[in-house]
C-alpha cells in the first residue's frame, strides 16, 4: 500500500528569478532544509512569482486551497524595501497571524547579523495550512527554518493537517504527551 506524500509549498519571491535573469537559491535551500528535516514523506510544489502582492497572494491561495499543501514557505521579499511585500501577500491571506514564528526567527537571526532587525517576515494559518515567511539568503533560510521547526509539526495538528515527523537527530518536534502517536 502506497503512502499518499505530504505536499509542502515553497515560494521564491524575487523579480529576477521570475524572469529567468537570477538562479533561484532560497527555493532549493528549502527544499533541502525540509530534506534533512522531515522523515515523513513528502513532496515539494515550488513556485517563483515576481515581488507583486497580487501574485503572492494567488500563488499562497493556490498553494493552500488547491494544491492541498498543509505548509507553505516562502523566501524573498520580507525586507524593508519598497518591492518587498511578502509580509503584506501573507498577512492578506491568513485567517490567523502567529507572531511568535516571527519573534523567534529575529531572535535567532539576532545572533548572527545586526540587521537582522530589518526582517519583516512573519507566518500564519490559511484553512488548513501553515505559511512561513523565510529571509531569501540561504544560510539565512536554514537558522530560521531550524529555529522554528520544532514547533510546525504540533501546529499543522492543531489545524487539522497531516502528521509531520521528524528526523530528531535534526530537529525534535515538541508535541504535548498526549498528541505523539505510536508506532
Amino acid at each position: 500500500m502506497s503512502e499518499e506524500k505530504v505536499r509542502i509549498g515553497i515560494v521564491t519571491v524575487s523579480d529576477r528569478a521570475s524572469r529567468g535573469e537570477y538562479e533561484d537559491l532560497g527555493g532549493p535551500a528549502i527544499r533541502e532544509e525540509m530534506g534533512r528535516i522531515l522523515t515523513t514523506p513528502w513532496e515539494p510544489v515550488a513556485r517563483v512569482v515576481p515581488d507583486e502582492q497580487s501574485e503572492i497572494e494567488a500563488a499562497l491561495r493556490d498553494l493552500c486551497d488547491s494544491e492541498g499543501c498543509c505548509l507553505v514557505v516562502t523566501t524573498g521579499g520580507t525586507g524593508p524595501a519598497p518591492r518587498d511585500v511578502t509580509p503584506e501577500a501573507t498577512e492578506a491571506v491568513c485567517d490567523k497571524i502567529l507572531d511568535g514564528f516571527a519573534e523567534q526567527m529575529r531572535a535567532v537571526s539576532l545572533k548572527v547579523v545586526p540587521t537582522a532587525i530589518l526582517s519583516r517576515q512573519i507566518a500564519g494559518i490559511r484553512g488548513r495550512s501553515l505559511i512561513i515567511n523565510l529571509p531569501g539568503k540561504p544560510s539565512a533560510i536554514a537558522d530560521c527554518l531550524y529555529a522554528v521547526f520544532p514547533a510546525v509539526p504540533y501546529c499543522i495538528d492543531l489545524i487539522e493537517g497531516p502528521y509531520l515527523e521528524t528526523d530528531e537527530a535534526v530537529v525534535k518536534a515538541f508535541r504535548p504527551k498526549h498528541a505523539v502517536r505510536k508506532g
